[in-house]
């Protein structure tokens, strides 16, 4: 259906949530087992859904901002 999203769980609490509200982060799993010949590594990354008030507590949106301000403070976005 147009208009609607279909909806997700959050990672920390379990809320559903629409896909478009929730707060996505890349996640990055590493794997290592110890062999005899040398160490093995696998690495693995999945996304993973917040709720706005999770994402709050965690500070994404702080690390966003963050990253925002250095954006601009490079240069690379223009205001008109």
């Amino acid at each position: 259906m147009r208009g609607r999203e279909p909806p997700v769980h959050c990672d920390n609490c379990g809320r559903m949530v629409p896909r478009n509200k929730a707060v996505t982060e890349e996640k990055r799993i590493n794997l290592g087992t110890e062999a005899n010949e040398g160490n093995i590594r696998f690495f693995t990354s999945r996304k993973v859904y917040y709720c706005i008030s999770c994402a709050k507590h965690r500070g994404i949106f702080e690390k966003k901002k963050q990253q925002a301000q250095r954006a601009a403070a490079r240069g690379l976005y223009s205001k008109y």
